[in-house]
């Protein structure tokens, strides 16, 4: 008997996602900004992605060493939902910082902050995906996830756009030229916000426990031949899965917060005017996580395939909606509504296996960024801004393959993919460094996310390999759940 997903529980958990992208997606605003502010070159300003992606590593290693001084995991003693109340405590903490970095002009402080609410983002990311999984049918785990990814990509999407009307005021206002004071009224109000659904964490329904045993024994097959062994690093499948959270993560934020000085350079076009093609890339991962999380519902096959096509147009007119409220002239992202068709296709072809999906929405993002690199103008923005449509449900179809038959290890596991976030930092500034007029140039330097899909697509192939030997086949779970 299939296990009826908890949906007040999961109303509850997916505000946390919304956090993680609206300031995800706001940092893409701070780094242009900044930039021009501190006089900083194009691989310093990627420090603001930096500071706030690797805090995620401290954090998990924290994470992981408390465990081992516990003799035990650290969640399972204090709880979840308490685990994820600290972690908003935590964030809070770092956004207070903006105050004093705002008014001494200070980028160190600026970015410690950043680097204090990821710190705290990390908490309650190791507890959160464990739990959007288990709060339901754990089959359709990654369709839980990607609709909490969903939720994350609207934060993401009104997220640059409030904070460059906080930074910049409003487009008729017209101002071009941001001051750094302006930067710590909408993180002191964010802080206010942490603190407030800390409380509301707290008093929640959501589980402090949860059974992972039970999560590995569901996820086999009754011939499964899941492992018991001595060490969370001697599953193949985790392994190769931090590599490929790490190159993940990398593509997905160095493709944007390397955009607005492509937009820059090759379009001529000002800070204050980057913000909607900011907000149409994150709202693009929005698109896809939208579709992806179809299959959680628990409705007839026909309204699948028509929900399948209506819920990527719901999150594009969401998109629309929420520029034209910010007076920025939406008539020229109209064309982007054919791109979709794509990311459509490729999500009817994967049929709701995460292997698949990976290998498929993998060959996509090369394609897409190959054309971003070979064209001009708008072409080139479109496409390098489809690879949000394209990152879109690779993180749940990365971290289902990355956990899956982990049993008792599953939070371990958790935490080591949650540290590999840091691939967001690592490869930003590594493009930033590329994207040097010295050496490939800020067009070019995309070929750092080439090979970044390259690895997923290879990553696909070996996991459903390896997975497959331990008696766990998602075409066979998939055939009766999508």
């Amino acid at each position: 008997m299939n296990q009826k997903t908890n949906w007040s529980q999961f109303g509850t958990l997916i505000s946390v996602f919304f956090f993680w992208g609206f300031v995800a997606a706001s940092n893409d605003i701070l780094i242009p900004v900044f930039k021009k502010a501190f006089n900083l070159t194009q691989a310093q300003s990627q420090y603001v992605s930096f500071a706030f992606y690797v805090a995620y590593t401290v954090g998990s290693i924290i994470y992981f060493v408390v465990s081992k001084l516990m003799g035990g995991d650290l969640l399972n003693r204090i709880g979840y939902k308490n685990g994820i109340a600290i972690g908003l405590i935590i964030s809070a903490i770092g956004t207070l910082l903006f105050y004093p970095a705002a008014n001494d002009g200070s980028f160190t402080l600026m970015i410690t902050g950043l680097f204090i609410v990821g710190l705290g983002f990390s908490l309650q990311q190791i507890a959160a995906n464990p739990l959007a999984i288990v709060i339901g049918d754990p089959k359709t785990g990654s369709q839980r996830l990607n609709m909490a990814g969903g939720v994350n990509n609207f934060g993401t999407t009104i997220g640059p756009l409030l904070v460059s009307l906080a930074i910049f005021g409003s487009v008729s206002a017209g101002s071009t030229e941001a001051s750094i004071e302006n930067v710590k009224t909408p993180y002191l109000v964010l802080g206010a916000a942490f603190l407030l659904v800390a409380a509301f964490f707290k008093f929640s329904s959501i589980p402090n426990k949860i059974d992972l045993e039970g999560v590995a024994a569901s996820e086999a097959s009754s011939e499964s031949k899941v492992l018991h062994r001595k060490s969370v690093l001697s599953y193949p499948q985790l392994v190769m899965g931090m590599i490929g959270i790490f190159v993940y993560v990398g593509v997905e934020v160095a493709t944007a917060s390397n955009l607005p000085e492509y937009m820059s350079q090759h379009l001529n076009m000002p800070t204050n005017q980057v913000a909607p093609y900011i907000s149409l890339y994150w709202a693009s991962l929005m698109m896809g996580r939208w579709t992806g999380a179809v299959g959680a519902f628990d409705v007839s096959a026909g309204a699948k395939k028509i929900l399948n096509f209506l819920m990527p147009y719901l999150a594009f007119a969401t998109f629309l909606a929420v520029n034209a409220i910010a007076q920025h002239d939406i008539s020229s992202f109209y064309i982007y509504g054919l791109v979709i068709v794509v990311m459509i296709i490729g999500d009817i072809l994967s049929k709701g296996n995460p292997a698949r999906m990976l290998l498929i929405f993998s060959a996509m993002g090369i394609a897409a960024l190959l054309i971003g690199m070979f064209t001009s103008g708008m072409t080139s923005v479109f496409a390098f801004t489809s690879v949000g449509l394209f990152c879109s449900t690779l993180w749940p179809c990365i971290f289902t393959l990355a956990i899956a038959g982990l049993g008792k290890y599953t939070n371990q596991g958790s935490s080591l993919l949650i540290m590999m976030i840091m691939g967001g930092g690592f490869i930003s500034v590594a493009q930033g460094l590329l994207a040097s007029n010295d050496l490939l140039g800020i067009q070019y330097s995309y070929v750092v996310g080439v090979l970044c899909f390259a690895y997923l697509a290879f990553y696909a192939i070996k996991a459903k390999s390896i997975l497959q030997k331990q008696g766990i086949d998602y075409d066979v779970k998939t055939a009766t759940t999508h």
